[in-house]
């Protein structure tokens, strides 16, 4: 099996990944539906409440990141997946009802957001950390790339479903459908074999459980870099659900087969982004830097776009750049954590990613009302390049990156001080060893493959 897809030698994960697959393209369709009723069916295309049911579905992030990662280090992971997928497959199913009855207001819309806002706030961290019971350590990355890739590939395929669904057969049989999907998930669960399962073991009951996570980050820079990084860019920059929405029907006048089409172009590009991590050998920080930049620049570009295909080809690059970035920040967070603390720190990851929705997504909805949506993109382009200059300083001053010139005057970068043999010997030879462990983790897993 090749390197990018090495994590698909695992029994338990190809399980775990077809079950995900489907559930996460029924995801995307209820979040283009979603989208949809809010903008043309419960408002005059009000771009600052897409903004709040947004806010409202992933604020719960923020607020309930000390419980949430603990109960990810704390409980049977396996099973607290299955209650939250149950969870939302219920809620999905009663906005589906609500629809088809003809009595959805948007303050209803609201509170579903809320409760599978708070479905998610549970289910992320601990969605994450179970990925690293399903594979061995050194594929870890690859597997959370893969993971990036499903749920991506999901949506170059859900919106487009759902658009063309919600002009045949309207918005609430595409909830309806999506509830469904959620036992695909469940279904997987029953299926894992436990005793191949990578089982992690669970932190012991201890005074200071809920600020240990906080304590851990606190004493990583490294960590606390990234943290910066994800909050500026999901803050002002991954709000697409509202200028994808806004561009396509307000700037460019399109239905809602266009809108959808929209969300599955930018996924193209957010697949290619999230295999490209999955072929890396182990996730590098640096390399989240300069996806902020790329990040920065495809926004710009889609801001200044003259027409709806030109703008549909910026999307490519702005899912490239956003999933390498991503993929990469995740990743790297949950191969450097102490494994007693990945739920944790995990949980924090997602709050500080998803949390800052709240402040972000009402305030480029506001923009995109008053100034226009071009100007919503604009944000997202601020955003990256600042991201950009946070993480460049931080290279300088942690990392000591300097500029040297070469032969005939040419500039290269640099890190560590300059002529500093033993520290360059260092770093070859723990790359030499993660190669090396890598070959031997591969090995395992292929004699697993072929044991079942």
């Amino acid at each position: 099996m090749s390197a990018m897809f090495r994590s698909l030698a695992s029994i338990n994960y190809r399980i775990w990944f077809a079950g995900a697959l489907v559930s996460n393209v029924g995801t995307w369709m209820q979040r283009t539906a979603q989208d949809w009723i809010v903008l043309t069916e419960l408002t005059d295309h009000d771009a600052a409440a897409l903004g709040i049911t947004v806010a409202l579905q992933l604020g719960p992030q923020l607020l309930l990141v000390p419980v949430s990662g603990l109960i990810a280090d704390r409980l049977n992971r396996r099973h607290t997946l299955m209650a939250t997928q149950i969870a939302m497959g219920v809620l999905g199913a009663g906005l589906g009802i609500i629809v088809l009855a003809g009595v959805a207001q948007l303050w209803i819309v609201y509170v579903f957001a809320l409760l599978l806002g708070v479905a998610s706030a549970i289910d992320a961290p601990v969605r994450q950390t179970f990925v690293a019971e399903l594979v061995s350590g050194a594929n870890v990355s690859n597997a959370v790339a893969l993971n990036s890739a499903s749920f991506n590939a999901a949506r170059t395929i859900g919106p487009a479903i759902a658009g063309v669904l919600v002009a045949v057969i309207g918005a609430g049989w595409v909830f309806m459908i999506n509830a469904l999907t959620f036992a695909a998930v469940v279904v997987s669960l029953k299926f894992i074999r436990i005793g191949a399962a990578q089982l992690m073991a669970k932190a012991p009951r201890q005074k200071g459980q809920l600020l240990a996570g906080f304590r851990y980050v606190r004493g990583r820079p490294d960590i606390v870099i990234i943290f910066v990084i994800v909050f500026i860019i999901g803050t002002f920059g991954f709000n697409y659900q509202i200028f994808t929405s806004t561009m396509a029907t307000v700037t460019f006048g399109q239905g809602s087969a266009g809108f959808g089409l929209l969300s599955s172009i930018m996924a193209v590009g957010s697949v290619a982004g999230a295999l490209v991590s999955a072929s890396r050998d182990r996730p590098r920080v640096r390399l989240v830097f300069l996806a902020t930049a790329g990040f920065g620049v495809s926004a710009l570009a889609a801001a200044l776009s003259p027409g709806y295909w030109v703008f549909a080809g910026t999307l490519v690059l702005i899912g490239f750049c956003g999933q390498i970035l991503m993929t990469t920040a995740n990743g790297t967070v949950q191969t450097t954590t102490d494994p007693m603390m990945r739920g944790r720190v995990m949980a924090l990851y997602m709050a500080i990613f998803m949390g800052g929705t709240p402040i972000g997504a009402p305030l480029v909805g506001a923009i995109a009302n008053t100034l226009g949506p071009r100007w919503a993109l604009g944000v997202a382009a601020i955003a990256g390049f600042a991201a950009f200059g946070v993480g460049l300083v931080w290279l300088v001053r942690h990392r000591h990156l300097r500029v040297r010139f070469g032969e005939r005057r040419r500039p290269r970068l640099v890190f560590g001080s300059a002529g500093d043999e033993t520290l360059t010997g260092s770093i070859r030879a723990v790359d030499a060893a993660d190669e090396e462990e890598l070959e031997e983790d591969l090995a395992l897993d292929e004699a697993e493959a072929k044991r079942a």
